[in-house]
């Protein structure tokens, strides 16, 4: 759930009417829209901003020692059966690939390293000799991390192989809109202390992603998430691949059930909290995927095949990880090997769960390659 670091822009906003950063009485706004303390802490911006200095700024949350996997458990942490699978994968794009002397493998918002190493360890040894990982973060390099993994603050241009996004886009700071008593959407404002207030109107670019990705409701205090931002991000990650598979995985909305109030929120210590953009948690949202799904092909020089969207559950399954329970006769044939199965299914059940890790959204691109082999479609 950490930001590997595509830049949008300068700015990052790509077309807003604000940089973000709004002082007090500027629009002509002047009630909050939560509450906070009275002193005030800093300036009023929007959450883009604000997020992308509490996260990733000097002393933000992405550079404290413990790293994410202190506050927060994804599937990378949930089980090495998820990194066996992403090892499956590459290896479908190999062949794929024809086998090139050089695999790339590019995990995006790599953490600490646990899915590059995960997967190194996964390959199967040729395939292993002939690849390079590359972690992209902006946290420091771990200090114990395998030397034949490359840390890097941005992902390579022209790799051939696998881009693998897991929880990356959610971590892309956005803007928040939010519905004034006269019908307008307004960008919410932020104070460090987490106090907010409605800024200006949405306008320009992000103002035309609303009106496309997340229509706005009319009722007042109705809310969105400007994803324009991680569209972008997206769209400049698959660029960097010269050939193969880029892959991103998140929990998602889709345009016909979007989240009426939004879905920015905050962890810290494993649970969830109210986001405060002061460094003390993570700050993430909802995916707009099937809006990041369209942005490559606006984008890129060069003809795309169709990107497919479907669920963890369905994309784990089609990669061997199914959660099956194995037959009880193994446990009176060869106990430990009934007891290790019995443990793999179990893990396996939470990566797939509905409600859970199986609800997460994969975003499959494919690029510069035949699609058919790599769309995880279901075995016949």
């Amino acid at each position: 759930m950490t930001d590997g670091t595509v830049e949008p822009g300068d700015d990052g906003t790509a077309g807003s009417v604000t940089d973000g950063t709004v002082q007090p009485g500027d629009d002509g706004t002047a009630e909050p829209v939560t509450g906070g303390t009275a002193a005030s802490r800093g300036p009023w911006r929007g959450w883009r901003v604000a997020a992308e200095e509490a996260l990733y700024g000097p002393g933000g949350f992405y550079h404290r020692a413990e790293g994410p996997a202190g506050h927060f458990r994804t599937s990378v942490h949930a089980s090495p059966l998820f990194a066996g699978a992403v090892a499956r994968l590459l290896c479908r794009v190999d062949g794929v690939l024809g086998n090139p002397p050089v695999l790339d493998f590019v995990d995006m918002a790599a953490g600490r390293g646990e899915l590059a190493a995960g997967v190194l360890a996964a390959l199967p040894a040729e395939v292993a000799a002939r690849t390079r990982v590359h972690a992209v973060e902006r946290a420091a390099r771990p200090p114990d991390l395998d030397t034949r993994i490359h840390w890097r603050a941005e992902p390579p241009p022209g790799a051939t192989g696998l881009l693998f996004a897991n929880e990356w886009l959610d971590n892309v700071p956005v803007d928040v809109a939010e519905t004034d008593a006269a019908g307008v959407p307004r960008r919410v404002l932020v104070r460090a202390d987490g106090a907010e207030r409605l800024g200006e109107p949405v306008a320009g670019d992000d103002a035309r992603w609303l009106a496309r990705w997340w229509p706005p409701a009319p009722e007042a205090g109705l809310r969105a998430e400007i994803g324009l931002p991680r569209d972008l991000a997206w769209a400049s990650a698959v660029g960097t691949l010269e050939r193969g598979l880029a892959v991103a995985v998140d929990y998602a909305h889709a345009l016909d059930a979007r989240p009426p109030f939004g879905t920015l929120t905050g962890f810290r210590d494993g649970r969830g909290t109210a986001p405060v953009p002061d460094g003390s948690c993570d700050l993430t949202a909802h995916v707009a995927l099937d809006a990041c799904a369209a942005a490559p092909a606006g984008t890129s020089s060069r003809p795309l095949p169709a990107p497919r969207l479907l669920r963890q559950r369905d994309a784990l399954r089609a990669l061997g990880v199914d959660g099956a329970r194995p037959p009880l006769a193994l446990a009176l044939e060869h106990p430990a090997a009934y007891v290790r199965a019995l443990a793999s299914a179990g893990a396996a059940a939470e990566l797939t769960a509905p409600g859970g890790l199986g609800d997460f959204g994969w975003l499959l691109q494919p690029v510069a390659v035949p699609a058919a082999p790599l769309l995880l479609d279901p075995e016949p």
